[in-house]
């Protein structure tokens, strides 16, 4: 796999909720770290992601938001 993107978290497929047309996909990167993510239906199919299933949290610098309380 090559990519543009410099933030590349490995993982595994902790769980994921099918909604009407998206899904959200939760991987843990590592004990206890989880990062989330909302991709479509579509995709979810193509990635043929599951539980438990090794996969890639793709970060891309210009979309990251960090806030504070």
């Amino acid at each position: 796999m090559k990519i543009s993107a410099r933030n590349v978290l490995k993982g595994t497929v902790l769980s994921y909720e099918i909604g009407a047309v998206n899904v959200e996909v939760v991987i843990e990167i590592a004990p206890g770290m989880e990062i989330t993510s909302v991709i479509t239906k579509e995709s979810f199919n193509n990635l043929g992601l599951e539980e438990g299933k090794e996969a890639y949290a793709i970060i891309k610098g210009s979309n990251v938001m960090i806030g504070t309380d």
